[in-house]
């Protein structure tokens, strides 16, 4: 009798709906629900989408992350029409990086922000400081009222920082990912909320990688294999809200 082998490293893409089953021994529910949902946006600041921003100084091209503000630019109005909390992570350190860690922490010796700023004396003080221009969101995602704001020192929002009790203290279960760098901070975050017992969907056109493409299918590959869903902006938008609200934004319009 022949058999077939299995296909090696394939996708193994999930065959249960995502969500928290509503009572126990539910079956999960299809869509997501805004009201114990959350729109994570990640590190959307000068630093990471700005040309003079920390990662196009240290030598990473962003110019894939223009296309991913206007993506989601559409997700956060979809959110918010739908009435779902968005939490933006804000990265960084005080404007004298002791919370950087210092030479004892692995941090200090792999930050790129850091490592740049040491190669070059003349940027001392200029990367992800708060207060800086850096360290800022970025203009087409400032916070409206009712969104939360999370700052955090570590590639992953959950590390130090009031996310999971923030999270927690609204009945949050499922969480929505979008942002940059998928590779980096984008699925640190998400591979953290795995473990702490969130569901977990990201938006692949709605992050942006650090690397080149083949990272970003890496990412992808991981967040759908092991730790989640993946899904995509048109979808999410279908979902939570009607397209009048959350028509495709024009790349001029979001960079102007």
């Amino acid at each position: 009798m022949h058999v077939t082998a299995p296909a090696r490293n394939a996708t193994l893409t999930s065959t249960t709906p995502v969500g928290a089953p509503r009572l126990l021994g539910a079956p999960a529910p299809l869509v997501l629900h805004a009201t114990d949902s959350a729109l994570i946006v990640v590190d959307m600041q000068n630093a990471y989408a700005s040309i003079g921003g920390y990662v196009d100084s240290a030598g990473f091209d962003i110019s894939g992350a223009q296309g991913t503000i206007a993506n989601i630019a559409r997700t956060i109005a979809a959110a918010r029409a739908a009435g779902m909390l968005v939490v933006f992570l804000q990265n960084g350190w005080d404007a004298a990086y002791v919370e950087a860690g210092g030479p004892g922490s692995p941090n200090w010796h792999k930050s790129n922000a850091l490592k740049t700023m040491r190669a070059k004396p003349e940027l001392q003080g200029k990367f992800l400081a708060k207060g800086g221009w850096d360290y800022e969101l970025i203009a087409e995602m400032k916070p409206q009222p009712g969104d939360i704001v999370v700052p955090k020192t570590r590639y992953s929002g959950f590390f130090n920082s009031t996310l999971d009790s923030t999270l927690r203290a609204r009945g949050i279960r499922h969480l929505v990912f979008t942002g940059i760098a998928t590779n980096v901070c984008v699925e640190s975050t998400l591979r953290d909320a795995f473990h702490l017992e969130y569901f977990a969907v990201m938006l692949e056109d709605a992050t942006h990688e650090l690397g080149g493409p083949a990272i970003q299918k890496a990412s992808v590959y991981n967040v759908e294999t092991f730790f989640g869903w993946v899904s995509t902006v048109d979808q999410f938008c279908s979902t939570f809200a009607p397209p009048s609200i959350t028509q495709p934004i024009p790349v001029e319009a979001a960079i102007a």
